[in-house]
């Protein structure tokens, strides 16, 4: 009961008229960052962490929280309409989303967009709730072995369920870990892969090649093969789901928060893997599989906008029980619980109960106010679709380019993103998925860091993967899902020989 009675004073606490206008304001604020490429609420509560200085420890974590989880709402709107993700966690939303807008059906999209983030992150609220302190034991007694085998579970997952073949697949990962690679080593710090080009030395951004394969390759490939033959996009339908669209989500919302919640959990989640493997996991579940990668699949939007949001939220168990920051929002969360002389850790529910039960409170009315706040404008977001192409697909262009230049106001960055979109171009034209690009360049130097901690510590010794229990069975799920597949087609063509015989 003490949990249920430090929650209602949190209420007491956040449901305050200065605290309601401050989470108000964090999650619209947090739903126009996440319609903006390149921005990002990391970003933004970055830039506004000197409010630090005036505003109230409570008021300003709400605000930043509402930032934070109002930018995986507001990511997947460009994501489903455009096909340029607002956020790397909203990717894997571009996938089917924008299949299902083009094929008129973006209302639905959107919807199941809006309707799945709101449960998972309620869904996940409830678990921070509840099983923070245990979920985070959990996370803490993980070493690099299993880290690393957790994001060789992705590799593999993301390669063999996106495209039309593993090796199309295997082939796309390994250019987004050749781009991980780029810029300085994250243990010794030695210069590599750069040619010479100081822009390379900080690394390549994850945004800015999400915006050119997405978005520019999506701009130059229907200009130079779609444009002859369509003006404009299919209509955009109707602005809500039908009761078979709603038979299919909800299953996914429930497997998405299932999936995202652990992730966000772990030092090495995040909300990138939990989305892939979610989309893998929908992908293989569906009662639809030839909607996939065609008209676009509902399930293909709901499970990932699930795992993104319930992610999110999971963040807050390790960083407000243990200190530890697992995403690069949470880190500068900590900093800003720093700036007021508060260490996050396991004694921060005795030393600041007030603030960190009004901030978990906060959650639920903030996930209310997003619902509120994304699903009347369904109708009015799905008339972007009406709009010709030429000028819509022009202004997503200037829109990239604002988004990207504004990272580092560079120019060189604009000429690597229009370098990415040619080659999004190339692989879009001979049938290579994009996506396992990018999460190579974004768990690549992770994986790298972790593989090589977990070799220190085995002392060289390769054994050091199948020593531990944990490890030894991400290993084996490693190979199960590389071969059970296969094995199954040669079961399935060897019975249907004898079948035919």
């Amino acid at each position: 009961m003490d949990i249920w009675t430090s929650l209602a004073g949190g209420f007491a606490t956040a449901a305050t008229p200065v605290n309601l206008l401050w989470a108000f304001v964090g999650c619209a604020l947090g739903t126009a960052i996440g319609v903006l490429p390149g921005l990002g609420p990391a970003v933004t509560v970055a830039m506004l962490l000197p409010i630090t200085a005036q505003v109230e420890p409570t008021a300003s974590m709400i605000f930043f929280a509402g930032i934070y989880y109002g930018a995986m709402y507001g990511g997947s709107t460009t994501s489903i309409l455009l096909n340029t993700p607002g956020e790397t966690g909203t990717m894997v939303t571009a996938l089917e989303g924008f299949k299902m807008a083009k094929s008129g059906r973006a209302g639905a999209a959107l919807a199941t967009s809006a309707i799945g983030s709101f449960v998972a992150g309620t869904i996940a609220t409830v678990l921070v709730t509840v099983c923070a302190p245990l979920l985070a034991d959990v996370a803490v007694q993980l070493g690099p072995p299993e880290y690393f085998l957790l994001m060789l579970l992705a590799f593999t997952a993301v390669s063999a369920v996106l495209g039309r073949s593993t090796l199309r697949g295997l082939c796309a990962l390994f250019i987004g870990l050749a781009l991980g690679l780029v810029g300085l080593d994250q243990i010794s710090a030695q210069v590599r892969y750069t040619g010479g080009v100081p822009e390379f030395l900080d690394g390549i951004e994850v945004v800015l090649v999400a915006v050119g394969l997405f978005a520019v390759g999506e701009c130059l490939y229907t200009a130079l093969y779609e444009g002859r033959t369509q003006t404009s996009l299919n209509s955009a339908g109707r602005a809500h789901m039908t009761r078979l669209e709603w038979k299919r989500s909800w299953p996914a919302w429930l497997r998405g928060t299932a999936i995202g919640f652990p992730f966000g959990t772990l030092p090495a989640g995040g909300a990138e893997i939990p989305t892939f493997l979610s989309y893998g996991v929908e992908r293989k579940l569906s009662a639809h599989p030839e909607e996939f990668g065609t008209t676009g699949a509902i399930e293909g939007v709901a499970g990932p906008e699930a795992a993104n949001n319930a992610a999110v939220t999971a963040t807050l168990v390790p960083l407000l029980t243990l200190g530890i920051p697992t995403s690069v929002t949470a880190a500068i969360l900590l900093s800003a619980l720093q700036n007021y002389g508060i260490n996050a850790g396991p004694q921060l529910f005795q030393t600041s109960s007030a603030l960190v039960w009004a901030l978990i409170a906060s959650l639920y009315i903030g996930n209310v106010m997003l619902l509120v706040l994304n699903l009347p404008l369904v109708g009015l977001w799905v008339k972007l679709l009406k709009i010709p192409r030429a000028p819509l697909y022009a202004g997503i262009l200037t829109f990239a380019t604002v988004g990207v230049y504004g990272m580092r106001q560079s120019t060189f960055d604009l000429f690597l993103m229009l370098a990415v979109g040619l080659v999004g171009v190339l692989m879009r034209r001979f049938d290579f998925p994009t996506a396992p690009v990018i999460v190579g360049l974004i768990l690549g130097p992770m994986a790298e860091a972790q593989f090589r901690n977990a070799l220190s510590i085995g002392e060289g010794r390769w054994t050091v993967f199948v020593e531990r229990p944990v490890s030894a069975a991400l290993l084996a799920l490693v190979v199960a899902l590389l071969l059970l597949p296969r094995l199954w087609r040669l079961w399935a063509l060897r019975r249907a020989r004898l079948l035919s015989a």
